[in-house]
């Protein structure tokens, strides 16, 4: 197939490799943990990278199970997400609105971080990889070995939970 080369093809992905880790594990030092322990298990297997069509849903692929077996060892499920996902929901700085309406944004973020946080984890994933980290239905197939069609079966269903759950809160609170 292709010739890859780490530090070419593989090491500028530690950045979404960290970003996939730190979604699914929901802790900084674990997700960094997860990274190197993903570029170590992708550089022991560079004997068979010729046969890999794309160097990039390998990493991610290895990325996700490692992060997933973590989580499963610390039982960390209940946790909402990363402290410091501002970067992906930005609040709302503009002049127009008011520090109420900042706060009621910010309160709205965190029950979306929270409600994505509760999502059974395959949902979870097929959301994250798609509406964060903007990937195409077929590169998420590829990440989490199922078919095109489970992917958007489950982030319909991930999205529908999500908009059901954030309105009824909405409506009648906690």
């Amino acid at each position: 197939m292709k010739k890859y080369n780490f530090r070419n093809d593989i090491l500028p992905l530690k950045n979404e490799l960290y970003q996939l880790a730190l979604r699914i594990t929901l802790n900084d030092a674990e997700a960094e943990d997860v990274v190197q322990e993903t570029m170590i298990k992708v550089w022991n297997r560079r004997d068979s990278w010729e046969t890999i069509e794309s160097i990039e849903a390998f990493c991610l692929t290895i990325c996700r199970n490692l992060s997933l077996d973590k989580i499963r060892k610390t039982e960390n499920q209940n946790l909402s997400l990363d402290n410091n996902a501002d970067n992906s929901f930005p609040a709302d700085n503009s002049y127009s609105s008011n520090p109420e309406e900042q706060t009621v944004q910010q309160d709205r973020l965190q029950l979306v971080r929270t409600l994505i946080g509760q999502l059974p984890e395959k949902q979870r994933s097929v959301m994250q990889l798609r509406d964060f980290e903007g990937k195409s239905y077929k590169e998420i197939a590829q990440i989490l070995e199922i078919s095109e069609d489970q992917v958007k079966v489950n982030l319909f269903r991930a999205r529908q939970t999500i908009k059901k759950k954030f309105i009824e809160t909405e409506n009648y609170g906690l």
